[in-house]
């Protein structure tokens, strides 16, 4: 029988789930503060805060909160209300609906109340209708009861109008309601075009709205799915997209088409904070850009005067790509980021390009070139002298400040975590996401940007996962060695969970995907390094060559011989720690995901000194993978600049199955059916390869077409074979991967379970 969750069934579960984490491993040495080690359940029960919204006036902030239901395989989404001055230990939690998620919250204009959306009351179809509270308590009123639901919505900035978009999908329209009177009033449609809106914005004087619209809407498609004949055709023709207006005092008028150029598609849009402007990203017109690299990707920046309706492209280069254009909140300046090298597709760092707005046609000046990194623009400050962006400093992030006149770059923060720091456009607010070894992701209210590097003025405003404390964590610190030609390479060390000087203990090395990627020092980063740290496995991060936060010469050494350095770099790690004392260096596994994966199958095929390897979505065949992957364009960056049907011998050299004859240790593999990054067949050939050599393997093949295991339970399958599989060799334990292991987490009532299905005996130990 199936029962209900409580407190002392939950904990007796995750204390069955610890048992069966550490079964087969050596018992780690737990210190009397902390109760037990973390497992990979803990893991998927983590809270998942977010939706920050502080009020208007700055003093109080709405957030969600998502807790899973593991039994279930759902999660449920609530709000809560916390002072801004007070902080976490203020936080309430304002809906309980156990069945229903609330969602998307919005502060009236005068902070008197907030709307959002739930499906709560939704029935059979499960729509998102709009509701309304007040901060200081009550029951949540329903403001919508329309049939398509509500797919999102935003206050007028007068405050005097809230406007939503709803419809059926591909179909949805604007409707708007007077705030005076959002209960009664009858919704006024201001849209109803053949093809449904997409991105919309209020404008700064509440007058018109913004959107971006197909020019047609394929009702055939939509029926053909609908009927169940569900072929993808690759490479379908879609129709273009442009960018409207509908001015709205006093009633909707006719939308007015602002873009029509023949060669671009609308993909996103910005509104100034002056009224004056609009910025515009325009993917090509022609099909394949479009619909395989990506119209957001791949599209040029475009300056839309909202006065005039002048339009000026501001690049022309489909090949490269920037972000869309930003306008200072002065209306002063325009800007945009991009690589150094516009000329072609390259991943050389990004630079700021920056001109005056009113001065048509002339060139961009670039700045935070002498920086060795990519400066963007996430904030500016008030008076557009000032860009502010996160960028990573090795194994951490941090806000940097960039000086428009100089074009010098600060940085702001020297916190040993990973931060991500934005601007609340409304209130002004400066909100700070933080996480390190030992906090999940949380956030901080600091009262304006100048108080950032002033971690004295920080407020904890949310507390999502209080059980942390219960853990007991390994030590996790920043380490450095030479690699094999001098180069200083970096990474994170989590030590196991009781770690004694001058014992040796088993390792673990997590490479991280990208490759243009880093592991920074946050929460359980690294494929749950922490639970691999509790049951008694040191855990080496490289930041290997290829990845960023160290210049730009460390992220682009593996240009055009993709594995060589970045190997070392790894293996050098491996030999620092076992020259320290810290590794057994006969007891060693190896894991990877993506690039991580390529990397696992590089190691595979060039070293035996490891006992066991896991590889997740790698490749092995960069000729094959070249036409199967949905790009193309950095796999030619990496591999050589040649393209591959004038040089096969570049890419076959630089892939692992080329080296395959030289494979010996057992390699568990995981991948998603429909990867649409690195597909299957890449799995399947090394699969296939190393059956054929008798080399002990396991394909474990996930549903999904995502690059990621796109549902929970299949990542805990994932996490548990994995460490079952380093387990049996790396340390001759257990009996590989037993799904008693798994199916008992669904079981609550553990205490009387644990000795029926044997989990905790001491023939799994």
């Amino acid at each position: 029988m199936r029962l209900a969750p409580t407190p002392s069934t939950s904990r007796a579960m995750l204390g069955l789930v610890a048992a069966l984490s550490l079964a087969t491993a050596a018992p780690a040495v737990v210190s009397a503060q902390a109760t037990r080690p973390m497992t990979f359940l803990d893991v998927q029960e983590l809270a998942r805060p977010g939706a920050w919204t502080p009020s208007p006036d700055g003093q109080w902030m709405l957030y969600t909160i998502s807790t899973p239901d593991w039994q279930e395989a759902e999660s449920q989404v609530d709000l809560h209300l916390v002072s801004m001055s007070d902080g976490a230990a203020s936080s309430r939690r304002l809906t309980f609906t156990a069945d229903a998620d609330e969602t998307s919250p919005a502060w009236a204009r005068d902070g008197s109340f907030f709307a959002f959306l739930s499906d709560r009351d939704a029935g059979d179809n499960g729509d998102d209708q709009l509701f309304y509270m007040r901060p200081d308590g009550g029951e949540a009123r329903r403001i919508t009861d329309v049939p398509d639901g509500i797919a999102d919505f935003a206050f007028s900035l007068d405050g005097d109008w809230l406007a939503y978009r709803s419809g059926d999908d591909g179909l949805e329209q604007l409707y708007r309601l007077p705030v005076s009177d959002l209960f009664s009033a009858e919704s006024e449609q201001l849209t109803d075009g053949e093809a449904g809106v997409e991105d919309w914005e209020w404008a700064r004087d509440s007058r018109r709205i913004y959107f971006t619209r197909p020019d047609a809407h394929d009702a055939d498609e939509v029926e053909r799915r609908e009927q169940k004949f569900t072929v993808d055709i690759r490479n379908m023709v879609t129709p273009l997209s442009h960018l409207w207006a509908i001015d709205l005092a006093p009633s909707a008028g006719e939308p007015r088409q602002l873009t029509d150029q023949a060669d671009i598609s609308v993909s996103a849009f910005r509104l100034s904070d002056d009224g004056r402007w609009a910025t515009f990203t325009g993917g090509s017109a022609a099909r394949y850009e479009r619909n395989i690299t990506g119209a957001r990707l791949y599209a040029d920046q475009f300056l839309l005067n909202l006065q005039s309706g002048d339009v000026e492209r501001l690049t022309d280069n489909f090949e490269v790509g920037e972000s869309l254009a930003s306008v200072s909140p002065d209306g002063r300046w325009v800007a945009f980021s991009a690589p150094d090298d516009m000329t072609r597709y390259t991943m050389t760092e990004n630079r700021v390009y920056i001109r005056a707005t009113g001065d048509r046609g002339q060139a961009f000046r670039k700045i935070g070139a002498t920086f060795d990194g990519s400066p963007r623009i996430d904030f500016w400050s008030d008076d557009g002298s000032t860009i502010y962006f996160n960028h990573g400093v090795k194994v951490t992030t941090q806000l940097h400040a960039l000086d428009v006149a100089s074009g010098d770059v600060r940085q702001i923060t020297t916190e040993r975590a990973a931060l991500s720091v934005r601007r609340d456009d409304d209130s002004g607010r400066i909100l700070v996401g933080y996480a390190d070894p030992k906090t999940p992701p949380t956030v901080f209210g600091v009262p304006d940007v100048d108080a950032v590097a002033d971690r004295a003025s920080w407020t904890r405003l949310v507390e999502a996962n209080p059980q942390v404390a219960e853990f007991a964590l390994g030590e996790e610190a920043e380490v450095n060695w030479r690699s094999t030609d001098g180069k200083l390479v970096g990474g994170i060390l989590v030590k196991p969970v009781g770690y004694e000087e001058g014992q040796r203990y088993p390792l673990i090395v997590a490479i991280h995907g990208g490759p243009a990627s880093a592991d920074v020092l946050r929460f359980n980063g690294g494929y749950s390094a922490q639970v691999y740290a509790g049951a008694g496995y040191a855990v080496l991060k490289p930041n290997y060559r290829g990845s960023r936060n160290y210049g730009y010469a460390h992220r682009t050494d593996i240009v055009g011989d993709y594995f060589t350095l970045g190997y070392d770099d790894i293996m050098t790690g491996v030999d620092h720690l076992i020259a320290e004392g810290i590794v057994d260096g006969n007891s060693m596994g190896a894991l990877g995901w993506s690039a991580g994966g390529h990397w696992s199958n590089w190691i595979l095929t060039h070293t035996d000194r490891f006992k066991a390897i896991s590889s997740g979505a790698g490749t092995m065949n960069w000729i094959s993978m070249y036409a199967q992957s949905d790009v193309q364009r950095n796999r030619r960056f990496y591999v050589g600049d040649d393209l591959l049907y004038d040089n096969f011998d570049m890419y076959w050299d630089q892939s692992p199955l080329k080296y395959i004859k030289d494979a010996a240790t057992p390699t568990m593999i995981h991948v998603v059916e429909g990867d649409p990054r690195v597909p299957s067949p890449q799995s399947v050939e090394l699969h296939m390869a190393l059956k054929k050599l008798g080399v002990d393997t396991e394909l474990f093949m996930y549903p999904g077409r995502s690059h990621g295991i796109p549902d929970p339970r299949n990542r805990l399958v994932k996490a548990v074979s994995e460490m079952a599989w380093m387990d049996f060799y790396v340390r001759d334990l257990g009996e590989k991967f037993q799904w008693r292991d798994v199916l008992a987490t669904l079981d609550l009532d553990a205490d009387d379970e644990t000795s029926e299905t044997g989990a905790t005996s001491e023939a799994q130990r």
